[in-house]
């Protein structure tokens, strides 16, 4: 790695995926607030995120229905009304 390129913050970061658990160890300068511990015994700090490649459905080859914000239940609510308009 080239000397003086990087921020001071460039340093080791857990990414956590929180639909599918898994945790990646990369370098990042995110600011974070909360530290938690690797494999290798030593303390990091984590950032949580909604999707990974661990869970997207493009690297993983299964569909599936990630929902934070209520918006598929919300749809299925609209389409329930509309059937039975009909």
């Amino acid at each position: 790695m080239k000397k003086e390129i990087h921020p001071q913050n460039y340093r080791p970061v857990i990414f956590a995926d929180n639909s599918s658990g898994a945790k990646f160890l990369i370098p990042s300068t995110i600011e974070t607030k909360e530290t938690e511990k690797w494999s290798d015994g030593k303390e990091y700090p984590v950032h949580h995120v909604e999707i990974s490649s661990a869970s997207h459905p493009f690297y993983t080859n299964q569909e599936k229905t990630i929902d934070t914000a209520g918006r598929v239940e919300k749809f299925k609510t609209r389409q329930a009304k509309a059937r039975t308009k009909k």
